[in-house]
């Protein structure tokens, strides 16, 4: 994908294989330790072509050293990763991958679209196929405004924005995002999610890494969770609250006063838990059954105090698995 004239062929082309089981990346039993730290322990993952893969874990989980195992700057002591068939680190893998770090690398002196033909030449573009990728990176980030401009004299979020494009110079088919929109405002980080809708839209495989819950919900087709070296959970958003809280809701009542030892036997009977004047009841359909339920509640005489629906979510779930909130 490296002339602006093979876009549309291109993602003609990706956009056919996210239909299928194509695997853009495939890790297998990783492990990698520094000393006595274990850093992966057995980390297996998958990420098929066409989707966003969000990877969530708190800090320390070995989320930076799988990034790195899979770009080859950190050689696993065991396992196996395949970046579409070739090996990890190989310089067929390299021409297939691009890498997006959280680290800002951006020479400050230079425009952007010299930044950007710099990064081009490192990759072994030129003549053309340079100039065309350079227009299209720099349509692609919102940049075209400002290309005369020392990068130095940009805000934080165009910055941002061109440090994705530079990972991105020679258009590869497979990209890594570690945490993207650090340190942005919330109208960059939208422009930002623009941008990382239009590459998926191209059928572009990216795995994605953010320390935001909202956006792995937003982006992510599907989501990992990584902790201790492990994947310990993997499914789409719908999977993962139901693999760990079932489908259902929770009604959370608490009652005025505490009432007699046999007026909540009725909820009792419904599968609900009882603790004193408070009262949780797993719903399955809330349009309905919360109607009936207070109806239920004024012909047995109960005042209700204060009652909420609690509707597990993707926090919850990370939550549950980790014991640590995801920005720990």
């Amino acid at each position: 994908m490296a002339a602006q004239d093979s876009v549309t062929s291109s993602s003609a082309k990706l956009n056919s294989s996210k239909q299928g089981d194509d695997v853009a990346i495939s890790v297998r039993d990783l492990h990698k330790s520094y000393g006595v730290k274990i850093a992966l322990n057995g980390a297996t993952i998958t990420l098929r072509a066409g989707e966003i893969l969000g990877l969530l874990g708190p800090n320390g989980a070995g989320k930076s050293t799988l990034i790195r195992s899979l770009v080859g700057r950190v050689k696993p002591d065991s396992g196996d990763v395949s970046i579409m068939g070739d090996s990890a680190g190989s310089d067929a893998a390299r021409k297939k991958i691009g890498y997006i770090p959280q680290d800002l690398a951006l020479y400050p002196l230079l425009t952007a679209a010299e930044n950007l033909e710099t990064f081009g030449r490192y990759y072994g573009l030129e003549g053309t196929a340079l100039s065309e990728s350079v227009a299209w990176c720099l349509k692609w980030s919102a940049l075209k405004d400002r290309i005369k401009d020392p990068v130095k004299t940009y805000s934080g979020g165009m910055k941002r924005r061109l440090n994705m494009a530079a990972g991105l110079i020679h258009r590869p088919q497979i990209i890594l995002m570690d945490e993207p929109t650090v340190g942005v405002d919330p109208q960059s980080r939208e422009r930002i999610f623009n941008m990382i809708e239009e590459l998926h839209s191209l059928g572009c495989s990216i795995l994605y890494t953010t320390h935001y819950m909202e956006e792995a919900e937003r982006l992510c087709d599907r989501i990992a969770i990584i902790d201790h070296g492990q994947i310990i959970a993997d499914g789409t958003r719908q999977e993962l609250v139901a693999n760990s809280f079932g489908t259902d809701s929770k009604l959370v009542v608490q009652f005025t006063g505490v009432p007699e030892n046999t007026a909540l036997d009725w909820l009792k009977g419904m599968g609900a838990i009882v603790n004193g004047s408070s009262a949780e009841i797993a719903v399955k359909n809330p349009a309905v059954e919360v109607v009936e339920f207070l109806n239920k509640v004024a012909l047995h005489g109960l005042t209700i105090r204060d009652f909420s629906m609690v509707t597990p979510n993707l926090e919850s779930v990370f939550l549950k698995l980790t014991g640590r909130g995801l920005r720990e």
